[in-house]
């Protein structure tokens, strides 16, 4: 036994001499593009886009405005308590992705592999206990049926995914815990429900649009890189679209601000009240020519999208039929996997690009070397644990998975830093069966 152990402690202060000895990674370029799929951008002739968090990327202000009129539907609309009004919000609570379980009031984290994370299970803002944990899901795994379904909303399970999903679970977290500290019976599904019907409820009767619009500034700051990319774009002979769920007067007015009155002119086709992911699917739905001088919508039959004009609504199966925009040959970028992402790839076979703006935030902490460290002195205790044949559930490290898109990056400005002749390639990872000596036969 004393030999097993001293040639084990041997082998540690190997392994942490290999950690030392060499040289950390090099850093990793956060304004990069990055690769799920190889693309050749030589053979994109049509280039798409959403508006909100895309061609619009808000600034770190817009949560904090969405919090505080999401709270003030709560107490006016709702009947909540008045004294909620003093929950502020904390931008650093929580991330996108995580699942709210509806009926217990839990909001945790879900691996790919449809196990909850022990430790990532918050009620409120406390922590739940494992035990509780395991109690309440008899483990940890969570059956598919009570999981998200495809469009992120599932009988149980709501996966939050949108960049309005920040400030909803920061209210219905603070809400939780108000109830809690003061006593007061709830039913977490009833809160849920409600939080979520104030915080869309902002965004459906414009109230939010509004807000922005009159300040436009403090929310939406000059993107000089977005005009660049364009304009390369349309120098090259690309055609360029814009399918957005918002409005009219609202995209008009922001990207008047980002490009001024001519913004028009770069797109041959502008859809607004696309209704995606509806969008995607429906057949019927017709489109229908917008004046905005007027405000009122056309009549007449659309048998064919003009350049410069405004559509409202429309489907999918019509706009290919108008345009002959099939296949691969368009790549459409969005900020929302289910609503802009999933359709067009999976059943379409466009192109797509994710635009996360949170890539890098994460990117610029991995390049780090407290980071850099920790994650190879994680290596070097799985290869330990390999060696010694110790049985321990792994860790699972937080991890940006993008199913639904060839490209991701942080901002769709990006682009200019690639030749439209560049071709990405997605970087490889080995299997575990690909690298490293084989785990010994028991």
């Amino acid at each position: 036994m004393m030999n097993q152990y001293l040639s084990f402690f041997k082998l540690i202060k190997f392994y942490i001499f290999l950690t030392t000895a060499e040289p950390l990674p090099k850093d990793r370029d956060p304004t990069a593009v990055y690769a799920n799929n190889e693309l050749d951008l030589s053979e994109i002739s049509v280039f798409g886009f959403d508006y909100d968090y895309t061609l619009a990327c808000y600034k770190e202000n817009l949560p904090y405005l969405i919090y505080d009129l999401g709270k003030s539907a709560l107490i006016n609309a709702h009947k909540y308590p008045k004294e909620i009004e003093h929950l502020v919000y904390n931008p650093g609570f929580a991330v996108r992705g995580l699942h709210c379980d509806v009926r217990k009031g839990f909001l945790l984290k879900i691996d790919s592999f449809h196990h909850i994370q022990m430790g990532t299970v918050y009620r409120g803002k406390d922590p739940v206990e494992d035990v509780e944990v395991m109690s309440s899901y008899h483990g940890t795994h969570v059956p598919i049926d009570n999981l998200s379904g495809f469009h992120g909303t599932g009988p149980r399970m709501h996966q939050l995914m949108d960049l309005f999903a920040l400030p909803e679970m920061a209210l219905l977290s603070n809400v939780i815990q108000y109830f809690k500290e003061n006593d007061i019976p709830y039913d977490p599904e009833y809160v849920f429900h409600d939080v979520r019907s104030a915080v869309q409820g902002i965004h459906a009767n414009g109230m939010l649009h509004r807000a922005i619009m009159e300040n436009i500034e403090t929310y939406l700051g000059q993107q000089e890189e977005v005009g660049e990319l364009l304009k390369s774009l349309r120098a090259a002979g690309k055609q360029m679209f814009l399918i957005t769920n918002s409005g009219v007067p609202f995209v008009d007015r922001g990207m008047t601000h980002l490009m001024g009155t001519e913004w028009r002119d770069y797109f041959d086709v502008i859809i607004f009240n696309a209704r995606k992911p509806k969008f995607f699917n429906d057949t019927t739905r017709p489109f229908r020519k917008f004046d905005p001088t007027t405000g009122l919508k056309s009549w007449n039959k659309i048998n064919e999208l003009e350049k410069g004009e405004f559509y409202q609504e429309g489907n999918f199966y019509k706009l290919i039929t108008m345009t002959g925009w099939y296949g691969k040959r368009v790549l459409y970028f969005g900020d929302h996997v289910y609503t802009d992402l999933a359709g067009p790839t999976l059943k379409h076979g466009w192109r797509t690009g994710a635009i996360i703006p949170e890539l890098e935030h994460e990117i610029m902490t991995q390049n780090s070397s407290t980071y850099k460290h920790t994650i190879r002195w994680l290596k070097v205790l799985e290869e330990l644990i390999s060696k010694k044949q110790i049985h321990i559930d792994p860790e699972s490290q937080a991890t940006l998975a993008i199913r639904y898109a060839d490209l991701y990056m942080s901002s769709v400005s990006s682009l200019l830093n690639y030749s439209l002749k560049h071709t990405f390639y997605p970087r490889r990872s080995a299997l575990p069966h690909e690298l490293g000596d084989p785990p010994i036969a028991k």
